[in-house]
């Protein structure tokens, strides 16, 4: 082992090229590691507590704030949840197009995570800033392909941060087949694009350490689920999605302002890694031939390779998005009016989850007779990770410092293993009051 590995004192102060703050904590003596955490510094931000009070109509409308890349995902588990709770089945209509809405937020997060944080690390840049000089191609195609998801939900949804017509029961303003038919050549024309990403990613190799977990997503037997499904792990649990908490189960921890998760094992894993682990069976053939000229195949332990099945999956989604593009324009676009009231005297709860691109995410309301939430349990993907990310640890950095790596290069690495997660850590808080020794 080398003399620079046998003490170190790794702190990094807001990990960059992530949403949110969050620090990495590593200390080794003797060449033994004795202590590592992944700190969530954000404030809490309440979005339960602002949710008790509010109208079956204005839920929706609350949740999407949580997050400014996840919005149309959060807006779309609410509204499955709030539907749950009135005991109302949407169109095929409705749901082709929140389908769509979803894959296009796939999508816009995956482009933007993989191009803009994950790739500077791979050409040696502290960002994507300089990367528009040194490689001006690849950034324009980055910012070509996540202005095209803003496109589509414009279109859709009336905006991407924060949507405006998805209401439960429908849509308050349907598109129109002459503006789907129109977006639908603007999106075929991005091909060329979705296609050299695929050849870029290919280019590059992921630092090499594997450690298997236990991999959560949704799933379906008709679909690569985004929308809906049973919950599954690839530990061999299944449940429906009322009985999420057998398998999700929350705790606090004191130096973390976000909870941590787990199941059967010490942690867990979502986001698209585990539901490429789960669910590669389902994918689209363009994307199953993206993941072969990747080296992706199931299983893949080394969470570094999330990265890669973001773009597998943005594959897929790109084709996917095309198809139900197609079904609704040959189907026409019915008139559709959704409900106005809450159904007389009913009260209850209702369970939304769906894969945004982070991993699983759950939306749980309770309702009285009248509408009014009385109750709500929003589970994040981060939070379901952080476990992850600080077992990851403990199994990493050992193996950095049998590699004889500097305190330099290991505080770097552990950087690009938490990037490799996506975290999106403004959304994963939810406590009152911690206290950081």
């Amino acid at each position: 082992m080398a003399e620079a590995t046998k003490s170190m004192n790794v702190r990094v102060d807001y990990v960059t090229r992530v949403e949110g703050h969050g620090n990495i904590v590593a200390k080794v003596e003797d060449g033994q590691l004795v202590d590592t955490k992944f700190e969530v510094t954000e404030s809490p931000r309440f979005f339960e507590a602002m949710l008790r009070g509010r109208s079956w109509k204005d839920a929706m409308f609350l949740v999407t704030r949580i997050c400014g890349i996840c919005a149309c995902g959060h807006g779309t588990a609410s509204l499955r949840a709030t539907e749950d709770a009135m005991g109302l089945e949407i169109s095929e209509q409705t749901e082709r197009l929140r389908k769509i809405v979803l894959h296009a937020e796939q999508l816009e997060s995956h482009w933007l995570h993989c191009y803009f944080l994950v790739a500077p690390d791979f050409f040696g840049a502290p960002s994507v800033i300089p990367m528009a000089k040194t490689h001006t191609d690849v950034v324009l195609r980055a910012m070509r392909l996540k202005g095209l998801s803003h496109e589509i939900c414009e279109v859709l949804v009336g905006r991407h941060t924060h949507p405006i017509s998805m209401v439960p029961g429908g849509y308050m303003k349907l598109p129109s087949v002459r503006g789907l038919k129109k977006l639908r050549d603007r999106i075929a024309s991005f091909e060329a694009d979705v296609l050299a990403t695929v050849d870029l990613f290919a280019t590059l190799t992921p630092p090499a350490f594997a450690r298997e977990t236990e991999y959560e997503s949704i799933t379906h037997p008709d679909e690569y689920a985004f929308f809906q499904g049973d919950l599954m792990t690839s530990d061999g649990d299944r449940v429906e999605e009322h009985d999420y908490r057998r398998i999700i189960h929350e705790s606090i921890v004191q130096h973390s302002s976000a909870k941590h998760v787990r199941n059967k094992r010490e942690s867990l894993m979502v986001g698209a890694l585990a539901r490429f682990n789960n669910n590669h069976a389902q994918l689209g053939c363009q994307a199953k031939e993206a993941a072969d000229k990747l080296g992706l195949s199931a299983p893949e332990f080394n969470p570094f390779h999330n990265n890669t099945a973001q773009i597998v999956e943005s594959v897929h989604c790109y084709y996917d998005l095309l198809r139900l593009m197609d079904e609704l324009i040959e189907a026409g676009i019915q008139d559709e009016k959704p409900p106005l009231q809450w159904p007389e005297g009913r009260s209850g709860e209702g369970v939304g989850i769906v894969e945004v691109p982070r991993g699983t995410l759950v939306h749980h309301y309770e309702y009285d007779e009248h509408g009014i939430v009385t109750g709500a349990n929003l589970v994040i993907p981060t939070n379901q990770n952080l476990a992850n990310i600080e077992a990851d640890f403990r199994a990493y950095i050992p193996q950095l410092l049998d590699e004889g790596k500097s305190e330099d290069e290991v505080r770097h690495a552990l950087e690009m293993l938490v990037r490799a997660y996506d975290p999106c850590i403004s959304c994963s808080t939810h406590l009152v009051e911690v206290q950081f020794e």
